[in-house]
């Protein structure tokens, strides 16, 4: 997201005279989502927006010019966007592909195009946009916390070409080295294992209780219930528990990313 929209937060702030802290406490959020905002690295939900325009008696600028315009996700997606913009803790199960915040752009677009009915250029282009702003969360050297386990499927079925793959393990394999992102594999000699039915999104927040997001083909859904929460997360650590150490993990996704660049 363009920075304009941050900085005239700030701006607004700094006018009334309160600290990110004090606004926070106005608008009933954390002091953290105020600062990622004003920074640029973080989109407020609509009603975040709401309750910043009246903590800082602005009408309905804040929540009338939001930066999404260009945002383009499936609608069964969009609660599950916003959430993972106020994360702190994330923790992703990948069952076929690249989860959507790691992914290279080339990667990107090579999981739309496989999608039916076929996307336009110009569709294709949106999606893409919307995926790589997503992985600016990343940014922020520390927050979110970011874990991916990925079953080896996603390491060995191949998306686009060979360099396409070479390129996404090895930009995994560095946010793993620069610990910006722990990851661990589930190799293809454990068998089944918990999560093998589709993909889960567990995520963590300052201010409210965890959920979770699952999503299969068409459709996807956020647990918030904390009986239905607890269970996914509990499958999420019965299968971490039998995955390859992060060591192990990255060794096998380096060398896989080499013997995709051998095609070249």
């Amino acid at each position: 997201m363009s920075n304009i929209y941050g900085e005239w937060l700030r701006g607004q702030r700094a006018r009334v005279g309160l600290t990110q802290q004090e606004l926070a406490d106005a608008a009933i959020m954390t002091r953290s989502h105020i600062a990622h905002i004003e920074a640029g690295r973080r989109v407020p939900s609509r009603e975040d927006a709401r309750r910043l325009d009246r903590a800082l008696n602005t009408g309905n600028v804040l929540s009338s010019f939001l930066p999404q315009d260009d945002v383009a996700v499936a609608d069964y997606f969009e609660a599950a966007r916003q959430l993972e913009q106020q994360a702190t803790v994330i923790r992703e199960f990948a069952l076929t592909f690249v989860p959507g915040v790691l992914q290279t752009e080339a990667y990107a677009r090579a999981v739309l195009r496989v999608g039916f009915p076929p996307l336009s250029e110009e569709e294709c282009d949106k999606l893409v946009d919307t995926r790589l702003e997503r992985s600016r969360i990343l940014n922020d050297p520390v927050t979110p916390v970011v874990w991916a386990l990925l079953d080896e499927t996603v390491l060995r079925r191949p998306v686009g070409q060979p360099a396409v793959m070479a390129e996404q393990l090895a930009h995994i394999v560095h946010l793993a080295e620069t610990e910006r992102v722990r990851l661990h594999v589930i190799p293809f000699g454990l068998g089944p294992h918990p999560l093998m039915q589709s993909m889960l999104t567990l995520m963590w927040f300052e201010d409210q209780p965890p959920v979770a997001y699952s999503e299969g083909l068409q459709i996807g859904k956020v647990h918030d219930a904390p009986a239905d929460v607890e269970r996914l997360q509990n499958a999420y650590y019965l299968a971490l528990g039998d995955a390859l150490p992060m060591k192990e993990s990255v060794a096998m996704l380096w060398a896989t990313a080499k013997e995709y660049g051998h095609h070249d």
